[in-house]
């Protein structure tokens, strides 16, 4: 009764899960759905202009952010709308102004609190565990 059809996604989704920014992708791939057999074989056996896409960029954001150790909501804060190349973020790694300092601080912050607060977590629910079976065990 189920029909064999396969499914597909669309080009941005597509990028997305590549990690490329889909206007610097060929056309051809930007027009049209993408089999999951497609984007498999994209994945095993990248094309020439993928390879080079991910080496050389331009970058979509979330990798851009990834790059330079910030939050996008960092770069939105800096004025960096655009999508970057590897030579740009290169530039910027090697002689950061003010404001990448600045977000790569907060975001360090930011992720050693989560960690502590996961820690906490963690800390908390063994002493519950503990307690449920020292429960048991006088009961």
């Amino acid at each position: 009764m189920t029909s064999e059809k396969s499914q597909s996604m669309k080009p941005a989704t597509a990028a997305k899960k590549l990690g490329i920014y889909l206007p610097a992708a060929p056309q051809e791939f930007q027009d049209g759905p993408i089999s999951r057999a497609q984007f498999d074989e994209l994945q095993a056996n990248p094309p020439e202009w993928l390879v080079e896409l991910r080496r050389n960029g331009p970058h979509p954001r979330p990798v851009v952010a990834q790059k330079l150790n910030i939050s996008i909501s960092g770069l939105t804060r800096s004025g960096i709308t655009d999508a970057l190349t590897t030579a740009e973020i290169t530039a910027l790694l090697a002689a950061p102004p003010a404001w990448l300092v600045e977000e790569r601080a907060s975001f360090a912050a930011v992720r050693e609190e989560a960690k502590r607060v996961k820690e906490a977590e963690a800390k908390k629910a063994r002493k519950a565990e503990q307690a449920a079976q020292h429960a048991n065990k006088q009961a």
